[in-house]
């Protein structure tokens, strides 16, 4: 019996991946100097404002304010009508040095016999619907909204687009679990203002149409392209009116906006 299996993304400019980008970058820059840190960071970002929190044992200092600020300008909230911008947010650092009571359960006389200050258990599968071993419907969600940023990076064919966004794809499977077309997508993206709410949406739904969806079509083997048919649904930002978005609108109905990206020791 056939049936529909749907995957959801994120844009670099949602909330919840602003705070795994930042965190991520700050353990990128501590591993980069130093390559024995322990860091554990959690970042929560809100109306003009980044808050740091977390424990880190290192070798080097760094200015973790201008690494965050980075982070937030390659995303793209420079301007302050975003209600949150990479040059005038603040951001509070609460990082502290690790628990000497957790360290003395990982240092050893030899790396070989280091121990670990926290654990956890993970689990998943790679299937072979894509080059990268990621489901299809992921995989599509993921692109929809990289070429959304490259879109609006470009500021040529569309220009009213902000960082926010989100994206949805459901897929038709067949009995025998292979994927037989494109039932739906869904994409909601922050916006300029428009003169009237329908204008928006019938603009957007447009631009979303004929230019975003043929420049992901081709970057798709021909197999893929055929699951792009006319009796696709589309549904472009239904609830309506998109301006607020990211750590403003943090309140729209997203997950929450603390996130943590660890390295295990």
């Amino acid at each position: 019996m056939a049936y529909l299996f749907t995957s959801e993304s994120v844009s670099e400019g949602h909330p919840d991946k602003i705070a795994d980008q930042i965190s991520d970058a700050l353990i990128d820059n501590f591993l980069a100097w130093d390559e024995d840190a322990r860091v554990a960071i959690e970042t929560l970002v809100t109306t003009g404002q980044v808050v740091l929190a977390g424990e880190v044992k290192s070798k080097v200092y760094l200015d973790v304010q201008k690494i965050a600020r980075s982070v937030i300008e390659r995303i793209g909230y420079t301007k302050s009508e975003y209600m949150f911008d990479a040059n005038s947010c603040g951001i509070l650092s609460a990082i502290h040095e690790q628990s000497a009571d957790i360290n003395q359960g990982v240092d050893r006389k030899t790396k070989q016999e280091q121990g670990a200050g926290d654990q956890g258990i993970m689990f998943g599968y790679a299937n072979n619907e894509t080059e990268n071993y990621m489901p299809l419907a992921l995989d599509l969600s993921h692109r929809l909204l990289y070429e959304l940023a490259a879109l609006r990076r470009e500021n040529d064919q569309i220009k009213y687009l902000r960082p926010d966004s989100k994206a949805q794809v459901t897929l038709e499977y067949s009995d025998n679990h292979k994927p037989q077309r494109i039932d739906t997508i869904v994409i909601s993206t922050q916006h300029d203002e428009f003169d009237t709410e329908a204008a928006m949406q019938a603009k957007i739904a447009e631009d979303i149409k004929s230019i975003l969806i043929p420049r992901v079509k081709a970057q798709l083997k021909p197999e893929l392209q055929a699951l792009f048919t006319d009796d696709i649904k589309y549904y472009i930002n239904p609830t309506g009116k998109f301006v607020i978005g990211g750590p403003h609108g943090g309140h729209r109905s997203y997950r929450k906006k603390n996130h943590r990206r660890h390295l295990r020791w």
